[in-house]
């Protein structure tokens, strides 16, 4: 996307506009350059700003390595003794999504240390506060521990409480995790209630990434509970592929492949093909230890071999 200004305060909300609100990529020129315009004219509050929200378009956009190039040296920093409140805050945040990617590439343990650390500079209360736990939760999905990733739900909850619409983005991320922990206890009625409401409050913050997710979230919850995940599959898919959310769009694509593979073989075919495509178009931004271990993950393994 072109820069057509060089306000800083004015770059900053545009691109964070689009990471929430919009195409998450087209952020990513915006918020390079007003990291180095807030660098330039020493606002170093704001630099750490910028850089965390070009962490997460990074991130949402399925560019993994370069996601965690930005966060790492983040959560360096305020890890420092010297560290201001602002850098510690955004240290915390930057945790939070690293480790948001390393559990998107299946690294489960590399992603609790990082939301440990990031929830070690908080006081566990706040934005960055709630999202180490809640990422806590969620590397506790990833290892099947539904007792662990319970508490942990519930310490998120009670940061939540008393919030309004304001947090919006926290509320819908609490309903894709209850809708995780309950499909986890085999709950498929309580998973899809959850997800169908994560939907509904997307879709009021127009927030279309956070739709396009909520979707997925949905399709396998109506797949567990026995109903026809197709249609949402396909929502979820166009979404994520107009957005340009690769991390959505992949596994949207291949699951609507394998479920219409037998009434519909050649839109399968295509569906899981282009399956394939998003995933080698992701290893390819990774470290090569990190994209061997991406590609050995088993669905995208399964995938890749199918």
């Amino acid at each position: 996307m072109t820069v057509v200004t060089d306000d800083l305060e004015s770059l900053l909300a545009s691109g964070e506009r689009a990471v929430f609100h919009g195409a998450p990529a087209s952020a990513v020129g915006q918020l390079e350059h007003a990291v180095v315009r807030a660098r330039e004219d020493g606002r170093f509050a704001e630099v750490t700003a910028a850089a965390w929200l070009l962490g997460v378009a990074l991130s949402a956009s399925g560019r993994y390595g370069g996601a965690l190039t930005v966060l790492t040296p983040l959560l360096e920093a305020g890890e420092k003794p010297d560290a201001s409140p602002e850098t510690r805050l955004f240290a915390a945040l930057a945790a939070a999504t690293a480790a948001s990617v390393h559990r998107s590439l299946g690294r489960h343990d590399v992603a609790t240390a990082l939301d440990t650390r990031g929830l070690g500079l908080t006081d566990g209360g706040g934005e960055a506060g709630f999202d180490c736990l809640l990422g806590l939760a969620i590397d506790a999905i990833g290892e099947e521990d539904a007792g662990r990733a319970r508490e942990w739900l519930d310490a998120a909850e009670a940061v939540v409480n008393g919030h309004g619409e304001d947090w919006w983005r926290q509320q819908v991320r609490l309903d894709w995790t209850r809708c995780e922990v309950s499909l986890l206890e085999g709950d498929a009625d309580e998973a899809l209630a959850a997800a169908t409401t994560a939907v509904d409050r997307a879709e009021a913050a127009r927030a279309p990434r956070h739709v396009a997710k909520g979707l997925l979230f949905t399709a396998v919850a109506e797949l567990s509970s026995g109903g026809d995940a197709v249609p949402t599959l396909r929502r979820s898919a166009t979404l994520a592929e107009s957005l340009g959310v690769l991390p959505v769009l992949w596994q949207a694509r291949a699951l609507l492949g394998a479920l219409t593979v037998e009434d519909d073989p050649e839109s399968a075919a295509a569906a899981l093909s282009a399956a394939r495509s998003v995933v080698l178009t992701i290893a390819g931004d990774l470290s090569p230890e990190m994209r061997e271990q991406w590609l050995d993950r088993p669905n995208v393994a399964a995938l890749l071999g199918g």
